[in-house]
């Protein structure tokens, strides 16, 4: 046996250290809890039954049989620690379950839920690549290939990509500083903007704005005009953008490598006019920043997306200040501005340089 001297002080610290391993080895199970909860409809069933319920009741809602009443009031147990529900005592005694704004999120008819993102990310095809191997060789072909021949897999994709930027665009347009962003301007290509909920939402808040939403045809297929000033094209961004004032990119440049994104942003620079007459790409992604001071420190989330991207993709990431500013340069940008307007994402304003 291996021995060691070991002092009350450091037994403290390596009981610690075993925690923070059994944690690390365990979180696996939130996860799964998670996506338990969105697919037995947890969170729907004690929004529809109006006030908390009982782990009984909930039971009888979700038409589970009576013996699974323990399992479920240990699921409910580990959701609740991790914010997910918060519980109170009724005056009978027993404990009943309530929503919290997390799990509210989670609801199936919430303007701004996220539980098609939660059940995209926790799906087999997409889960299981994350431990075992990455996707493009996991299935011989890329996500978006796959997307694209895999009906089912190609709406869970695009309905986790509408919640997705639903939310983002709820939030940004009743940003002063992103709504300045549009100020002026008068057309817009949303490139890689898919069922154009982002494109929409900016439409509505600039009726006289020309918005394009450009993507691939599959992803497009059966999307029909918005108003009179929204519009959809097929095509490749990276063969040609179609030319606007301004170039949008949202949650694009993240799945792809630094040699395809200076191609993407480089087919957007030619197709937008020069800074004097209002030339700029928008792009929202991450601008990943380790500050473990921050009062909202959001290194986790961008940490846990970046993983999942090297896992998923084939050279996308999160990157840095300094990443973002290489790739600008590369692709003929000389002028950035980042805004942390949308906590782990960002709104950068970048400017072509003045010889195109």
């Amino acid at each position: 046996m291996y021995s060691i001297s070991i002092s009350n002080q450091s037994a403290e610290g390596l009981v610690n250290a075993q925690t923070h391993v059994w944690n690390h080895m365990f979180y696996y199970l939130n996860s799964h809890a998670l996506k338990c909860a969105i697919e037995l409809g947890i969170p729907d069933a004690i929004q529809k039954h109006g006030k908390p319920m009982t782990v009984d009741e909930l039971a009888i809602s979700l038409s589970l049989h009576q013996n699974k009443a323990n399992s479920l009031n240990r699921l409910m147990c580990l959701l609740c620690h991790s914010n997910f529900f918060s519980t109170l005592t009724l005056p009978s005694g027993e404990e009943a379950y309530n929503l919290t704004i997390n799990s509210q999120l989670l609801l199936k008819d919430h303007p701004l839920t996220l539980a098609p993102l939660a059940l995209l990310t926790l799906d087999p095809i997409f889960f299981e690549s994350s431990y075992e191997t990455p996707f493009h060789i996991a299935h011989g072909t890329s996500i978006w290939e796959y997307a694209a021949c895999v009906p089912k897999f190609n709406k869970l994709f695009n309905d986790a990509m509408v919640s997705d930027t639903n939310f983002s665009a709820s939030l940004l347009v009743i940003n002063y500083e992103f709504k300045s962003f549009f100020e002026g301007i008068e057309s817009l290509v949303d490139v890689g903007g898919g069922d154009g909920t982002m494109a929409k939402a900016i439409a509505e808040l600039f009726p006289k704005l020309k918005c394009i939403v450009f993507d691939l045809p599959h992803v497009i297929k059966g999307s029909k005009g918005y108003g009179t000033n929204l519009n959809y094209v097929e095509g490749d961004m990276f063969e040609v953008v179609p030319p606007a004032q301004v170039a949008l990119l949202k949650s694009v440049l993240h799945d792809w490598s630094d040699d395809h994104c200076i191609k993407i942003l480089r087919r957007c620079k030619e197709s937008i006019p020069g800074k004097d007459e209002g030339g700029k790409v928008i792009i929202i992604d991450m601008v990943v920043e380790i500050n473990k001071d921050s009062v909202n420190d959001y290194s986790n989330s961008q940490l846990f997306f970046d993983i999942m991207l090297m896992n998923m993709t084939i050279g996308g990431k999160e990157r840095t200040e300094e990443e973002w500013k290489w790739l600008f340069k590369s692709a003929g940008f000389d002028e950035y501005k980042i805004f942390t307007i949308l906590g782990p994402r960002s709104v950068i304003e970048v400017y072509p340089s003045k010889i195109k």
